[in-house]
């Protein structure tokens, strides 16, 4: 099926040339997903998040939307301003879903990150306005740490890789089509702990690793799901990161 977006967005045209099928804003009456894109490069990471979108059956009209209380140094204000909303902007609409991406804001304590009090408005607002939200990375960080008071510890060294990852309950439909045994990349420095999910009745454990520890976590109700890995890394990503981070002197591994 395909993906509805704006008919100027850069992305489309890359999407396009891997034959994926992208309508127009004129067509269809599609599923609304609204994305909260916290990346430093916006533009890289719109190709990734929908390439992965393009793979629902249901067709899908994508919002992009920035915080207003941050200005991007690696994306152009040219860009943002044409393709991005605010959360003003949409405070009184309602969505299907909600994605909150990560950060590379996850050494500072939360509240020290400059957005947070919009983030944490967002947060609130989805729980109204928002059916179900997906949190990846720092995002879920963020949620668990937002919506469940979980606080999140110093890995010790940077988990830079490709590891394995086992589900726990492959009947949840959340989970449905991956193996018993999956691989995914991770990309951070600090986690939560398996014994912090587990305490919390709301939460549930749906994937970890021996490595890379707590990967994927729902809300019984299942309106809240973080996802600690990147399942939508493109197949360089993980090298930049880590390029990026060996010239910041962080040595990871």
């Amino acid at each position: 099926m395909p993906i509805r977006v704006d008919n100027d967005l850069p992305a489309r045209e890359v999407l396009e040339s891997e034959n994926i099928f992208m309508m127009g804003e004129e067509r269809a009456d599609p599923l609304e997903i609204v994305i909260l894109n916290l990346m430093p490069l916006k533009q890289d990471y719109e190709i990734q998040l929908l390439r992965a979108l393009s793979n629902t059956p249901l067709q899908v009209n994508v919002t992009c939307m920035n915080v207003s209380s941050h200005v991007s140094k690696h994306t152009s204000a040219s860009h943002i301003n044409k393709f991005y909303t605010t959360f003003e902007a949409v405070r009184n609409m309602y969505f299907d879903g909600l994605i909150i991406t990560g950060a590379p804001v996850e050494t500072m304590a939360f509240e020290e990150v400059s957005y947070w009090e919009e983030l944490a408005s967002i947060m609130e607002w989805s729980k109204t306005n928002v059916t179900s939200t997906f949190h990846i990375c720092w995002g879920a960080l963020a949620g668990l740490y937002y919506h469940y008071g979980i606080q999140k510890t110093p890995t010790g060294k940077k988990l830079s890789g490709v590891y394995s990852h086992r589900l726990l309950d492959r009947c949840e439909p959340i989970v449905r089509s991956f193996d018993d045994v999956f691989y995914a990349p991770q990309s951070r420095a600090t986690e939560v702990t398996r014994e912090q999910i587990l305490n919390e009745p709301e939460l549930e454990l749906m994937a970890e690793s021996d490595i890379a520890g707590v990967t994927i976590v729902k809300s019984k109700d299942s309106r809240q799901l973080f996802v600690l890995c990147h399942l939508e890394y493109d197949a360089d990503t993980l090298k930049l990161e880590y390029e990026r981070d060996k010239a910041k002197g962080m040595n990871p591994e």
